[in-house]
């Protein structure tokens, strides 16, 4: 109590009401309260449940070594219990977490499994991307999962919580699993045994983006980003990159209009001078360079959470360094052109250069690049082009340089979600190789585990026989991972492997929105090493991957094509 109500202290915005009469939900994020304040989604659900006046919302984080000592697990708030509480809703953004759920939900007392849950329990919802592409090795643990953009599904569910939690959960459950969206595990089996053509769930993606405000309302000195006002300026990307899991959750792109943004600006202004800019990729709205010369004028010091060098934006570039900052980060994810083809990070090596010098020219103190190693046909030649390519940065940016090497985790619902993965010792000695190349020049790298890069493979693309692991596993650590695989008889290798190309996979349970001819599309595009192609804001009239309905795609065009549609990749030849 004494570390929450200090917690408490030290934030502006947090919301306390009576629980009499009121349906009680507890927002769960399954990781520290400093990584969990960092979360826009977080701040975006409080805000949504906490506008109903006859519901209570309490937020609950996932403390370290917390269950050992048998501390009971609290919400923030009020600091109750959450086995009091009617609704205990998980947002959930990595698949490594999910030790932490269970974790969580040992320590609050409740039973793991929903099946051994009823009425007398709190119904357990979970959400966020690390959940929605591939729900299955949660599936088992929680009463409902709402598979994608949740903003406009909670008006439904609010109502539907508050005549029937009290009711029997079978009642519930059911009510539920007419709902769009809404996956129920416990009513469907898994796709791989319901033969013929199975029951998928709906990915949910909010069309009206500006309907809704995507801003801070919660803010603390104890968080990555204290004393900033986030705002969400955009939602999706359509560039298409192979591995990346949100660039194809997301689909498609939407961004919310220049107006709006520097009215969200100047409210955020009044609680912060510093201003945040999410999305997948900032750079890509389409009046970047408006908003970044309106905010600088405006005397915000601006962050952003990404962005592109093709081309990279200059006046966003500029406003960042005269409001302070002090890193520009450049993600080229691979170091030679032909494996940016591969992945479609379509980046040329003369775009990320010239960000590089940009970056020089206005005296930034720090340059930061984002690789990742153990792309599918990586190569010994690419690693040695990769440290090339820092080479050639370091000969023009001369102050510090620091680098992430994050190995490649196969995601599904994704282009790559076929592939396997490469040897965590041969990406260890690929790691080394690279610490010693670039060492040399005086550039930092970080090196995520390949160890633990495979754990994550089998979480990315496990089904549900993988809950049962996470429930025995009697620590977090990867020796014991894989040990209590193998005492479920389940192998490493039928994970981390090739799976078969087009097959039905555990995740087919849901849908992304992304076609899966499509997905095979690309797959067979970076065989040649080839890039396919981009949905930018503008594409009136594109229907190609699937996530568009003709009502979306149209709307810019009064319901006719602007120009001709691209072709659909119908037949495709998997030889």
């Amino acid at each position: 109590m004494s570390s929450s109500t200090s917690l408490l202290a030290s934030e502006t915005g947090a919301i306390y009401k009576d629980w009499g009469g009121r349906l009680v939900v507890a927002l769960a994020f399954p990781n520290t309260y400093f990584v969990g304040m960092s979360s826009l989604a977080l701040q975006i659900l409080y805000r949504r449940f906490n506008a109903h006046a006859a519901v209570a919302c309490e937020r609950v984080f996932w403390e370290k070594e917390a269950a050992a000592p048998r501390r009971p697990l609290l919400t923030l708030e009020s600091g109750r219990p959450v086995a009091e509480v009617d609704v205990w809703a998980f947002t959930i953004s990595y698949e490594m977490d999910y030790f932490n759920v269970i974790e969580m939900l040992r320590q609050a007392g409740m039973p793991p499994l929903a099946r051994d849950r009823d009425e007398s329990w709190p119904l357990l919802i979970a959400g966020g991307p690390g959940v929605t592409m591939n729900p299955e090795p949660m599936a088992p643990i929680f009463d409902a999962i709402v598979i994608g953009e949740g903003e406009e599904i909670i008006e439904t569910l609010i109502p539907l919580f508050q005549e029937g939690i009290a009711a029997p959960r079978p009642e519930l459950l059911a009510a539920l699993d007419r709902i769009p969206g809404v996956y129920v595990p416990t009513l469907l089996p898994p796709v791989t045994e319901q033969g013929g053509q199975p029951r998928r769930i709906e990915r949910l993606w909010v069309r009206d983006l500006e309907h809704y405000a995507p801003v801070s309302c919660l803010y603390t000195p104890e968080t990555e980003f204290k004393g900033m006002h986030l705002m969400e300026i955009a939602r999706g990307c359509g560039r298409g990159c192979r591995f990346c899991l949100a660039g194809y959750l997301y689909r498609p792109p939407r961004e919310q209009p220049l107006e709006l943004l520097l009215q969200w600006a100047e409210a955020g202004l009044r609680q912060s001078k510093r201003l945040g800019l999410v999305s997948a990729a900032v750079s890509d709205h389409t009046q970047i360079d408006d908003l970044a010369t309106a905010l600088a004028e405006m005397g915000a010091e601006i962050s952003v959470s990404s962005m592109r060098v093709d081309p990279i934006s200059a006046p966003l570039v500029r406003a960042m360094r005269a409001g302070g900052a002090q890193t520009l980060t450049i993600a080229p994810e691979a170091g030679s052109p032909r494996l940016r083809d591969v992945i479609a990070k379509t980046q040329t090596e003369a775009q990320l250069l010239q960000a590089v010098e940009l970056a020089a020219a206005l005296d930034f103190p720090q340059l930061k690049f984002y690789f990742m190693i153990g792309h599918p046909t990586e190569t010994e030649e690419d690693m040695a082009e990769l440290a090339a390519f820092v080479s050639k940065a370091r000969a023009i940016f001369k102050r510090r340089i620091a680098m992430n090497a994050t190995p490649f985790v196969p995601k599904a619902h994704t282009p790559f979600q076929w592939m396997p993965v490469t040897d965590a010792g041969v990406l260890k000695k690929r790691q080394q190789w690279l610490q010693r190349q670039v060492g040399r020049m005086q550039v930092a790298v970080r090196a995520d585990s390949p160890a633990w890069a495979e754990v994550q493979t089998v979480l990315s693309r496990g089904d549900r026989r993988l809950a049962g692991v996470l429930l025995d596993v009697p620590e977090v650590s990867v020796p014991a991972f894989w040990q209590t695989m193998a005492s479920h008889g389940l192998e490493r290798d039928a994970f981390l492997g090739q799976l078969p190309v087009g097959g039905m996979m555990p995740w087919y349970s849901v849908e992304s929105g992304v076609s899966d001819t499509f997905f095979l599309y690309e797959w067979r595009l970076a065989q040649r090493a080839r890039v396919g192609p981009h949905c930018p804001p503008d594409s009136a009239g594109c229907l190609t991957c699937g996530a568009c309905d003709e009502d979306w795609a149209f709307r810019f065009s009064g319901g006719l094509p602007q120009k001709p549609p691209p072709p659909v990749p119908a037949a495709i030849s998997l030889s």
